[in-house]
């Protein structure tokens, strides 16, 4: 398999406007970032935010927030799809979807990669993605319960057809194939540790073993247990 060079990939993201890139080191320091991170922060070079963590670069609320999530991540976590504030170019804050992964070698988490996506036009659309974000976050902390439609209803105060509607523009997912996947992921986080297979699935709101295979075989492509000895080798 080819190595794949950092710098390739952050002046492959310098392209993509619309998207934030970054690496971090096991302290969480910047390592790499794109320029789009540069505009937003109104900076001119690298040089400013590289070696710093998100504490020393973003206004004090914002960069707890972001530091908090970088220390999930390097204890082994995933983030998909967080829906969240980020600076944009005029410093004023936007809606944006970031997604956070380990950076791991030889088994061991060395640095964190993540991407934050901005959204469509924020005009008018303010209400409505903090009613979401609230509905992703009742998933997150949820998911291993019977999660409802009607409890996102609920939450958010959309019909039915908007909480579809919005749920497949933000994410193009419907509500429960999202609430499918924070389950997933929470499970493959899980697979790192010593549970069985059996009791990981019913900690992540599966029913039952077997449906939990299908539904990791079908977003995953490999079982369970072929996921756990490919971590373990």
């Amino acid at each position: 398999m080819p190595t794949v060079d950092a710098a390739e990939v952050e002046a492959l993201f310098d392209s993509i406007p619309d998207v934030l890139f970054f690496i971090k080191d096991r302290e969480g320091r910047y390592t790499h970032v794109n320029a789009t991170m540069l505009r937003r922060l109104g900076l001119r070079s690298r040089r400013d935010i590289i070696g710093r963590r998100a504490s020393e670069v973003y206004p004090g609320g914002l960069g707890a927030t972001y530091g908090l999530q970088d220390q999930q991540v390097l204890e082994g976590a995933v983030i998909d799809n967080l829906l969240e504030l980020q600076l944009f170019p005029d410093q004023e804050p936007g809606w944006c979807l970031t997604c956070k992964r380990p950076l791991l070698r030889d088994g061991e988490v060395i640095g964190l990669i993540g991407i934050s996506r901005d959204l469509a036009s924020r005009e008018g659309l303010e209400a409505d993605y903090r009613s979401l974000r609230e509905a992703l976050v009742h998933m997150n902390r949820h998911y291993a319960e019977n999660v409802r439609v009607q409890d996102l209803l609920a939450i958010t105060g959309f019909s039915e057809s908007k909480l579809e509607r919005t749920f497949q523009k933000v994410f193009q997912l419907a509500p429960l194939q999202l609430l499918t996947r924070i389950r997933i992921q929470a499970a493959m986080h899980r697979l790192h540790g010593p549970g069985s297979i059996a009791s990981i699935a019913q900690a992540c709101g599966f029913g039952d073993q077997s449906a939990f295979t299908r539904r990791f075989v079908a977003l995953v492509g490999m079982t369970p247990s072929e996921y756990r000895a490919l971590r373990r080798d």
